[in-house]
């Protein structure tokens, strides 16, 4: 009985090891904003356990023996934390952790997707190419955030882009005035690309739309004055979401969208996304319509802490007809044509074709440096038939315009071309002393357009002559017997000509009866090389931002051929920025940046417009405040600018060519902007931005012209949207939108005394969501008002599109 007793004992103290209460870790990860933050890593470093945060961002660590131990918590976007800790026997730790987003590797290069859900957006890297907070920029900078797109159901760029203080639509294409100043270069991801230009195509997936206001040149060399347009696609996130919507509406309108994103291994190191999108749509305009198909898919490799790749491919094909625009009578009337009416025959035709593919890569050497690179490929293709408008009206047999015909032409083309983009820089932080630090960037850029041999393209257009076996491009009424004349004596036009009074003047055209001349597209190569250097230093409250850019342009006139010659243009290009704090959330700028824009047959793309030019130089001083306010939920911005551009091109009014160019001496733009994006409370969403701007024709060999007001740049310009949700109660998921836009009177791009009116809009919108539906209808031009977004002159105008709705099924799963 005594040996039992001791071996009781005995076996009692060899099991009290594992009869002692196990050590665990639990607690909870919020962001700097109260929220939850899923998918962090929780890791006891050097022991292999480790946990992963839910979607409520709480954990669970058990099985931990009594000691001490570092806590590391790491996750994509999100500044790294390291704790020390001690477990005791029987210890149950519960910890409460605050994470901070980290800036820099959210957006270095824009491979980790934004997670924000607000109109509100805080950092940016279009602006400096490091990823800063907007109001430590010290230049404005704009963007419209998804949720706002969402919200207001638009799907193009200029839909987008009324939102935008100081910005404006210039025509129905890809064409947008910045500032007072026409804009030709857009951005995707910081990397240039070129489109058809006629059509805005969808923008399915955009994360956001960035506007940096002013020139650009020392990130991104050859941009415009008024600012440069960059299109932030949507990237994958470390978390499932799914989405489906279906919307239809006016004008027939028809669309279907799908953005599927998240992990694709438990590690979470490989990422994807696809958005998918298909229109199928009519419009307000006669014989106008839309079928577009979007396939998007991006992959996101993480492979460690300090390396991210990424790889995204956009794919859209366009299937519509070309529209040139609205064109009243002669008489000047701008009520004389309704705006639905639209020149062209039934059988016209605009096929295209918009695909690039984009690589890069983000690797940190060290918590001081890091590279960047990226590289884009972008290839558009286009199939035309156009009859069009030859940009005057009719003649007749003593060469006075018959006001309510228009002179016609067509045109058969199809063309290619093709953008390749090298980026590749590095970031280095370092201190000088004590209290100075400095985010060095060093960097390199290439860039070149091909427009290849094997494009082509065929006009129809003048009038027939006596024989009837040829044309004459214009008429003459002193040489009238050298013309076939209908029985009025007014000369048979090569295209019939097109009826303004006729209530029904489409027609399928037989092209096998006009006379067309043959034409090859003139093969262009154009490359740039760019050497810059930015040094953002701050010292105390005051932050510098000093940048210089050596420039070179290549220009293969001539190309493919045997007279081809390298033309070439260099440009040294600075820029100088402070930012002062006046308080915590409050800063103070001042900038100076030139721009630099070649004009050669290549950068232009228009052989026929003459030249040679000299290069566009333009220079901008710029004076602000930026704030943040409520709680850091709005931001408010003020920009005082006056921009000066030298060089500038218009477009010469020649009779017998209307690509014809001119060179004028300078254009000035003073003006102001106020924006205000964000929310008031948490439930209530607001954009309200105002823009005064007098664009200017300041130096002309023509006297008459100085002074004159620049073509399609409103002096005054303003736009608001607001939301709020109904958070509580019987009606929770019950939402109101209301927005309106004001653009002052312009004058068109060709300026004969002509000008198009201002107007006010008013759109609204009413949501509900529940359970995972959202169910939204907007109604756009409640007033059903009349008016014109831009114009080249009265035979083409643009018009805005009237009293339209839209609504929309979506489904989050």
């Amino acid at each position: 009985m005594k040996n039992c007793y001791y071996i009781l004992i005995f076996l009692i103290l060899s099991a009290a090891p594992f009869l002692t209460l196990a050590q665990s870790i639990k607690g909870s990860i919020k962001d700097q904003n109260d929220k939850p933050v899923p998918a962090l890593n929780i890791v006891l470093e050097g022991t292999g356990m480790g946990t992963i945060t839910d979607t409520e961002g709480q954990f669970t660590i058990t099985n931990i023996q009594a000691g001490k131990y570092k806590l590391v918590v790491s996750g994509i976007g999100y500044l790294s934390q390291r704790q020390n800790i001690v477990l005791k026997e029987g210890d149950e730790l519960i910890l409460n952790l605050v994470v901070t987003e980290n800036i820099t590797e959210l957006q270095s290069v824009e491979i980790i997707g934004r997670k924000e859900t607000t109109y509100k957006n805080e950092s940016s890297f279009i602006a400096t190419k490091t990823a800063t907070a907007l109001k430590d920029i010290p230049q404005s900078v704009s963007y419209v955030t998804k949720e706002l797109i969402q919200d207001q159901q638009a799907i193009r760029t200029g839909e987008i882009i009324k939102n935008v203080s100081g910005v404006n639509q210039f025509s129905f294409y890809d064409d947008f005035t910045l500032r007072g100043f026409r804009s030709n270069v857009q951005l995707i991801n910081g990397l240039r690309i070129t489109s058809g230009f006629w059509k805005q195509p969808l923008t399915i997936n955009l994360e956001r739309m960035e506007v940096i206001k002013g020139p650009a040149s020392a990130l991104f060399g050859n941009t415009d004055p008024g600012g440069t347009i960059n299109r932030v696609t949507k990237k994958p996130l470390d978390e499932k979401r799914q989405s489906l919507s279906f919307t239809t509406g006016s004008f027939q309108t028809f669309r279907a969208l799908a953005d599927f994103t998240g992990p694709m291994n438990e590690q979470k190191t490989l990422l994807y996304r696809l958005n998918l999108g298909y229109e199928n749509a009519e419009s307000f305009r006669n014989m106008q319509f839309n079928n577009n198909i979007v396939i998007a898919p991006s992959i996101s490799f993480l492979p460690s802490e300090k390396t991210r790749i990424n790889f995204d491919m956009v794919y859209n094909r366009s299937k519509s007809r070309l529209d040139r625009g609205q064109a009243v009578f002669g008489t000047g009337d701008l009520y004389s044509t309704p705006i639905s009416f639209a020149t062209g025959a039934v059988n016209d035709f605009l096929n295209e074709d918009n695909l690039f593919i984009t690589a890069s890569l983000n690797h940190k050497f060290s918590e001081k440096i890091t590279f960047n690179t990226s590289y884009m490929k972008f290839a558009y293709a286009e199939d035309l038939l156009e009859h069009r408008t030859a940009n005057r009206y009719a003649k007749d047999g003593t060469g006075r315009d018959i006001p309510t015909l228009l002179e016609m032409q067509v045109f058969l083309r199809q063309r290619k071309r093709f953008v390749d983009n090298l980026t590749t820089y590095f970031t280095i932080d370092f201190n000088t002393g004590k209290s100075v630090s400095h985010k060095l960037l060093v960097g390199y850029d290439y860039i070149q357009e091909t427009v290849p041999l094997g494009g082509g393209f065929s006009v129809a257009s003048g009038y027939r002559n006596a024989a009837n076996t040829g044309i004459i491009g214009t008429f003459n009424p002193a040489n009238a017997r050298n013309y076939l004349l209908d029985s009025r004596g007014n000369p048979i036009p090569n295209v019939p000509h097109f009826d303004l009074a006729s209530g029904n003047p489409y027609r399928i055209a037989d092209i096998s009866k006009y006379f067309f001349t043959q034409s090859v597209i003139v093969p262009s190569f154009y490359s740039i090389n760019g050497f810059y250097l930015q040094d953002q230093i701050k010292i105390g409250k005051l932050q510098a931002l000093i940048g210089l850019r050596q420039e070179y342009y290549n220009d293969l006139f001539s190309y493919k051929t045997a007279d081809e010659q390298k033309i070439q243009q260099t440009a040294l290009i600075p820029r100088i920025g402070l930012v002062y704090s006046l308080t915590q959330h409050i800063n103070t700028y001042l900038t100076y940046v030139e721009g630099y824009n070649p004009q050669t047959a290549s950068s232009i793309a228009n052989p026929n417009a003459g030249g040679p030019f000299d290069p566009l130089t333009s220079k901008m001083i710029e004076v602000g405040a930026k704030g943040e306010f409520f709680d850091k939920m709005l931001s408010a911005n003020l920009a005082i600018y006056q921009i000066t551009q030298n060089n500038i091109l218009i477009n010469a009014g020649s009779p017998t060519n209307p690509d014809l160019l001119r060179q004028i001496g300078q254009e000035r733009a003073r003006g102001f902007e106020i924006d205000f994006i964000g929310r008031v409370l948490p439930n209530w969403s607001v954009v309200i931005n105002y823009a005064y701007n007098n664009a200017i024709i300041s130096k002309s060999s023509n006297e008459s012209e100085i002074g004159n007001q620049k073509p399609n740049a409103p002096k005054h310009q303003g736009n608001f949207w607001t939301k709020y949700v109904i958070d509580r109660g019987k009606l929770e998921g019950l939402g109101f939108g209301l927005g309106g836009n004001f653009v002052d009177e312009r004058v068109p791009s060709l300026n004969r005394g002509q000008r198009l009116p201002k107007y006010a809009l008013l759109n609204a919108a009413l949501y509900y969501s529940f359970n995972k539906f959202l169910i939204s209808l907007n109604i756009n031009n409640i007033g059903n008002k009349v008016h014109w977004v831009g114009g080249y002159d009265y035979i083409r105008l643009f018009p805005g599109a009237p009293r339209n709705f839209l609504a929309t099924v979506a489904y989050t799963f």
